[in-house]
């Protein structure tokens, strides 16, 4: 059997310091260094074989950040390892708890293609793997073709169509070889809930940012676009996972979703959710009341759904463990999981096809606060986001 770990990891902004990344907001080098330490922390905590990472301004501070882990991970080595000569060195407990050094570990980095000068800056994604990659590591941001949206009027009139010619930021898809299998995986972050408020031509800002002439309505619209983007980003995505799954590949997609769970966007990714039984359900082109599916009709029904089906990992562990307390983010009073690994059935435990599964799910979110609390100041230096890693093993033997 082949154990690793995969991980998804929101930074929240990272970039070298005096680098004006939004308007108005850049890192002193003190702010920086803390920064930076702090992430390495994490990171050596979490010790996983692969890591998606969101927020990424520059790679050159990506890998400072790997490079940094790595010398904490040296010392905490010397620190607790015993050498060979200790009798009790070979004990597995020694093994749980070495670092292994990423020096020579994978690093693919996808830039945002809206990235811009100074105060305009734009964040990638990246997948750190101590497997390497099979093959060259692909970037979906820009559609070869507009996806056009349409839409009908309740009387079946045209509705018009809504269209995007580019993903918010890029999707970073990679295939992994681990032990003797390829796992691809994907890497997004999808467009956030902040609303999109259009500026008219020559205007210095959106009339709807205006917050001392507040106009709830123009904000409303805003949210309702955002909407729609993350929701076609998740389209996007899910048919570049639908071409892995119908060739027969494994499939994990990690990332910040902007989501929860149940969301519209989170299931057009992870797919229709089946029934439990289709033969008791009206026939799509019945002729009579009682013209249902068959029970083999149900079958196929079941099984083409089935396989392009995602599951998520927390929603697995909270099965297992009998117990929900996972949240990647809390804001406003709610705290929520809009971070997510999902997994396609090669690694369910109840398939019978299965090559791995999930033994255990950690989630790092001690550091969040509620920004709604006063009492809780916000810490822009340390990640607004909880870190999620799945443990795997593959070759778990049949059911």
């Amino acid at each position: 059997m082949t154990r690793f770990t995969i991980a998804s990891f929101n930074v929240k902004n990272l970039i070298e310091a005096d680098q004006e990344y939004y308007r108005f907001e850049e890192y002193t080098p003190e702010e920086y260094a803390w920064k930076r330490a702090w992430l390495a922390d994490q990171l050596l905590t979490m010790n996983a074989d692969i890591v998606c990472f969101q927020e990424i301004f520059s790679e050159a501070s990506l890998r400072d950040l790997v490079i940094e882990t790595d010398e904490l991970g040296q010392a905490a080595n010397d620190a607790v390892i015993p050498d060979r000569s200790k009798r009790y060195a070979r004990k597995a407990i020694f093994r749980k708890l070495a670092f292994e050094p990423y020096t020579e570990a994978a690093l693919a980095f996808a830039p945002n293609l809206l990235d811009g000068g100074p105060g305009q800056r734009r964040p990638g994604v990246a997948i750190l793997s101590r497997f390497g990659f099979a093959g060259a590591p692909e970037i979906i941001q820009d559609l070869p073709e507009p996806l056009d949206i349409p839409f009908s009027d309740l009387d079946g009139s045209d509705g018009g169509h809504y269209r995007i010619k580019r993903l918010s930021r890029p999707v970073l898809k990679v295939k992994i070889p681990v032990g003797d299998t390829i796992v691809t995986v994907f890497n997004c972050h999808l467009k956030s809930k902040l609303g999109e408020l259009p500026r008219p031509e020559g205007a210095p800002f959106p009339p709807a940012a205006d917050l001392v002439n507040y106009d709830p309505a123009a904000r409303a619209m805003g949210s309702l676009r955002a909407g729609l983007r993350r929701m076609a980003e998740a389209w996007v995505l899910r048919r570049a996972i639908l071409s892995e799954l119908e060739t027969g590949h494994p499939v994990m997609v990690l990332g910040d979703f902007n989501d929860s769970e149940h969301a519209v966007s989170s299931e057009i990714i992870k797919g229709e959710t089946p029934f439990k039984n289709y033969a008791w359900m009206r026939r799509h082109d019945a002729q009579t009341k009682r013209d249902r599916y068959s029970d083999a009709e149900n079958e196929v029904i079941q099984e083409a759904i089935g396989k392009v089906l995602l599951y998520s990992a927390e929603k697995l562990f909270v099965r297992k463990s009998l117990r929900d307390m996972v949240y990647t983010s809390a804001f406003g009073g709610v705290f929520e999981s809009i971070d997510q690994i999902l997994l396609s059935r090669h690694f369910h435990p109840d398939s019978p096809d299965r090559i791995g599964e999930m033994e255990y799910f950690s989630v790092l979110n001690d550091h969040l606060t509620d920004g709604s609390h006063p009492e809780a100041p916000y810490n822009k230096l340390a990640s607004d986001h909880g870190q999620i890693m799945a443990h795997m093993v593959l070759g778990t033997a049949a059911p």
